[in-house]
């Protein structure tokens, strides 16, 4: 059973992302405030639970939380910085539209820039150790997904209904034969050959 803080007696938030690896869409961050008696057995890494449990859990999540806030940063700003800081500042923006100021910030993952001088700690594989931090990356990962699909229809050629802009041999293959589109970060490389030029 995940643990639900780290400090007790501070409302902490947990934070996390989805769509960081991913070649087309944008990266979602997400930032959960549970209440302190929160329990639920099913609640894990996202990755690790099927699409019928995120649905599920994603309901009980926006129920039972006291406060949540959810943010996307799409493939130009993720060009112009880079996917790190497009990352943490999806965070930043998840956290500023929480409802109650936390008093410590868990984040997910090794790497994050200061948030208004509220202490922060950066936990690697978080979203399977922390209530919180699992709940975030629930949230991250249904919204983001949500939105490949709704985007599919206009290109349905890459199929990211299935493989969400991630880099598959199937999104390789639609890019390969059709090109990049305006969803697709230019900054990534987005075939293994592109960088080879017939001079």
């Amino acid at each position: 059973m995940l643990e639900l803080q780290v400090h007790i007696n501070k409302i902490e938030v947990g934070t996390d992302e989805a769509g960081r690896g991913c070649l087309a869409g944008p990266v979602v961050a997400a930032a959960v405030i549970l209440p302190s008696k929160f329990k639920n057995k099913l609640l894990n890494d996202s990755k690790k639970l099927t699409k019928k449990q995120r649905v599920q859990l994603r309901a009980i999540i926006e129920k039972e939380a006291l406060t949540y806030g959810v943010a996307f940063v799409y493939q130009e700003a993720i060009d112009e910085t880079n996917i790190l800081r497009a990352s943490i500042l999806a965070m930043h923006r998840a956290i500023e539209k929480l409802s109650i100021k936390p008093e410590h910030i868990s984040v997910d993952g090794n790497t994050f820039y200061p948030y208004k001088n509220i202490p922060h700690k950066t936990i690697i594989k978080g979203d399977g150790k922390y209530l919180n931090i699992a709940a975030a990356s629930v949230l991250a990962k249904t919204y983001r997904d949500e939105y490949m699909e709704k985007i599919h229809l206009e290109f349905p050629q890459y199929n990211w209904e299935k493989n969400k802009g991630y880099p598959t041999k199937e999104h390789r293959a639609g890019i390969r034969e059709f090109g990049s589109c305006e969803h697709h970060r230019k900054s990534f490389k987005l075939l293994p050959e592109q960088l080879k030029l017939d001079l």
